[in-house]
């Protein structure tokens, strides 16, 4: 059975569990340094990033991701998660993982009550588009060479990325019912292995 650890500090994380489930992945909450051992992937849910650096740090957990990172471990990041991956930031923090290579612009939409929900074309994921859901997100605002982007909103400005087993979403795809994120992250740890 495929295993996804989901890091469970603060944030989203249950909700990102009971998609997993639901799809038969073992998905365990990971919060200490010992939880990683035999996961195929990791997913690093939204919540409030400052927070959730500062708990990986007080968990010991920090080192341990940087270093699955840096070898090519599965890890997908949604909202705050793809803050905690990116090799950039603007001027509101410092990079945390820097395991993709990105710049992120935080809470890049305003405050929690300009979040807002979109139709976005994502090849990869087929017809029909995808709602997604986006709360007090974060934008990409440059890609290195070897980023591919998944998905733009209509003014083209990047949402989804992937950089080989690294995968990044500005929006929430644990909140609403289309699971086909999470089969797209699963489907490429599959093609992987």
């Amino acid at each position: 059975m495929t295993t996804i650890g989901v890091l469970a500090l603060q944030g989203d994380f249950r909700e990102h569990r009971e998609v997993l489930e639901r799809l038969g992945v073992a998905a365990p909450e990971i919060r200490l340094p010992k939880d990683l051992e035999g996961l195929d992937g990791l997913i690093i849910p939204g919540g409030e990033s400052t927070t959730i650096v500062r708990l990986m740090r007080t968990s010991h957990l920090l080192e341990p991701l940087r270093k699955l990172a840096s070898d090519g471990f599965p890890l997908w990041g949604t909202c705050a998660g793809m803050i905690l991956l990116a090799k950039r930031l603007d001027d509101t923090g410092t990079p945390a993982l820097e395991a993709m290579d990105i710049a992120v612009r935080r809470n890049a939409f305003g405050r929690q009550v300009d979040s807002f929900e979109a139709d976005l074309q994502v090849p990869a994921l087929g017809d029909p588009p995808y709602r997604a859901v986006f709360i007090r997100a974060p934008i990409i605002e440059d890609i290195g060479p070897a980023v591919e982007v998944l998905a733009r909103l209509p003014d083209g400005t990047p949402v989804a990325a992937r950089q080989g087993r690294l995968l990044a979403t500005a929006f929430h795809p644990e909140l609403t019912p289309d699971d086909r994120f999470h089969r797209y992250f699963l489907e490429q740890i599959a093609q992987q292995v």
